[in-house]
């Protein structure tokens, strides 16, 4: 049975179906074709899927996202990253590095950065003189610390999985690799930079016009410690939090900014009900995709398989990342973490792979399958974005994806990289 669904599901993505049609339909195909299972077992796993409290925080943060959005916050960020990196050689690449990051503590989304500062920044750059595969490029390649710096939708899923890690440890260990992840492509925009000459900002700015975009970046700036902060101290729940970010996000935009109109609250509403739909399908799909898999033993037969191997840690996770470097080629993080992590976290764990190092291994490897061809998703977004061939996107793309490969070596082999935040802020 589970051949028939790895099989089917392979031949569907490659044709081009969606993910959670692809999963959907391969679990059915496998269902008829390979058990005597009802079919009114998908439908109940599909619903157990989303059947989950926790879970609820995801259309909270999107909708949080959506709001801060709306409140020109993407305008305010980009001002404040601009006036402390814009002057330098490459100035531009470094602004679009930070508010990236910056932006990523709000949105948990790597898409949502490239279509918003994202498209900005390659609008900036391109008339500025940078070449506008290369703006595309840093821009796709800095965007997946969406989903590393919390609040992060993968990480949520994630723990959902893996009973041994919470949502809050995974948030706190996601700080430090994501601020890798941004030094990293700032290290290799200094090193393009210098190569073409690409020069910084003429304008200059007062100290009084630097204090006063700080001030008013503040109240953004401020979300991802309200989250973490009210967590570790026990004020509310992951799920909890993600409501009070939407009270905060809402209270910022209408009050504190003074940009947000309640009559873009309707479409603001819209594209979060949209975009969590999409999401909570995926992931019902996925919940059953899984549980084929696990019915039919895989997991079990996995493990014996590599008990007979005699791997130890480090072999495993050389195998894990190569496995998962060339899986998330052909599918999305999201469903990745909901049929990979049941398998692959037992198996970390009986081998003493610390938990919360072994997620940030999953996660980051999964994510950088947005920007590895053929089907990184985050390419095309961006290509379409930057109005840019795909595949003059892809060549700019080299020396961001080697960087990248470093950071995952750093994690994979630094564990204390994932760790030592979350211990040393008391998070299990």
């Amino acid at each position: 049975m589970s051949l028939i669904l790895i099989l089917s599901a392979i031949v569907l993505l490659a044709i081009g179906m969606p993910v959670a049609f692809a999963l959907g339909i391969s679990t059915l195909t496998a269902l008829l074709l390979g058990s005597d299972l009802p079919l009114l077992a998908m439908l109940k796993q599909t619903y157990e899927g989303v059947d989950s409290f926790p879970l609820m925080a995801v259309p909270f943060f999107i909708l949080a996202a959506e709001l801060m959005s709306g409140g020109s916050l993407t305008e305010v960020l980009l001002r404040f990253a601009a006036q402390f990196v814009g002057h330098k050689r490459g100035g531009l690449g470094y602004t679009n590095v930070v508010s990236l990051t910056f932006f990523s503590g709000i949105s948990g989304s790597a898409l949502a950065d490239a279509a918003g500062p994202g498209s900005m920044m390659i609008k900036m750059m391109d008339k500025a003189g940078y070449d506008r595969a290369y703006a595309g490029a840093l821009t796709a390649a800095t965007a997946i610390v969406g989903p590393i710096i919390p609040p992060s939708i993968i990480m949520i899923i994630y723990a959902l999985q893996d009973e041994r890690v919470s949502v809050g440890a995974l948030f706190v260990a996601g700080f430090v690799p994501g601020l890798l992840i941004a030094v990293a492509m700032a290290a290799v925009n200094w090193w393009v930079s210098r190569q073409r000459n690409y020069r910084g900002i003429d304008e200059k700015i007062s100290w009084a016009d630097k204090l006063r975009t700080t001030w008013k970046a503040v109240p953004a700036l401020l979300l991802p410690v309200i989250i973490l902060g009210g967590m570790r101290a026990g004020w509310f729940t992951p799920t909890e939090a993600s409501v009070v970010a939407v009270f905060y996000a809402l209270v910022c935009g209408k009050y504190v900014y003074r940009t947000l109109q309640w009559r873009a609250i309707p479409d603001i509403l819209s594209r979060s009900a949209l975009l969590t739909a999409s999401v909570l399908i995926i992931i019902g799909m996925s919940n059953a995709f899984a549980w084929v898999l696990t019915v039919d033993g895989l997991p079990i037969q996995l493990a014996e398989w590599m008990a007979a191997q005699n791997f130890n840690a480090v072999t495993f996770l050389i195998t894990v990342n190569i496995f998962l470097l060339i899986f998330g080629i052909f599918i999305e993080p999201l469903p990745g973490v909901m049929v990979l992590v049941p398998i692959l976290a037992p198996v970390a764990a009986h081998l003493g792979i610390d938990p919360i190092h072994f997620a940030m291994v999953v996660i980051f490897n999964l994510t950088l399958g947005m920007i590895t061809p053929p089907v990184g998703g985050l390419l095309f977004v961006t290509s379409n974005v930057a109005k840019v061939p795909l595949g003059a996107l892809t060549r700019e793309l080299k020396p961001f994806l080697l960087a990248h490969g470093v950071i995952l070596l750093l994690l994979t082999f630094l564990p204390a990289l994932s760790t030592w935040a979350p211990r040393a802020l008391g998070f299990k």
